[in-house]
């Protein structure tokens, strides 16, 4: 199972705060629209995702299709396989893709600590 791209989405109070603290720790911005209060920054193969007011916790993301540098992969496993494995071994899924479509799609799962997994395909 190929999960593809992994990012941190952080729930922060102040993105502009939090955009600068980054930029310190060397992270650069590379997507998103901080007028629309969601960034994404990068340091080296490492993505953070900073989200001001859309979620209440940090979760965890995965990109199906993607690589850490947002490029698509010729090779994946679709996000509607990757939910059906999960099913198939008793995962509790709380929001779901729709397996009947194609393209973009997501769901959300939570490890045994109640961390929040999101798998989001964009393609």
């Amino acid at each position: 199972m190929k999960l593809g791209a992994f990012s941190v989405s952080l729930n922060v109070k102040d993105i502009h705060k939090s955009k600068a603290f980054y930029e310190m720790l060397g992270f650069e911005a590379f997507g998103g629209n901080i007028t629309q209060n969601w960034l994404i920054m990068k340091n080296e193969n490492t993505i953070i995702g900073l989200f001001q007011g859309m979620f209440e916790n940090n979760i965890l993301t995965f990109n199906p299709g993607w690589d850490q540098d947002a490029q698509n992969l010729n090779h994946f496993t679709d996000v509607r396989e990757i939910q059906k494995h999960l099913k198939e071994q008793g995962v509790k899924l709380l929001t779901e893709a729709d397996e009947t479509s194609a393209g973009p799609a997501s769901f959300m799962i939570e490890d045994p600590d109640g961390n929040p997994i999101l798998v989001d395909q964009h393609r």
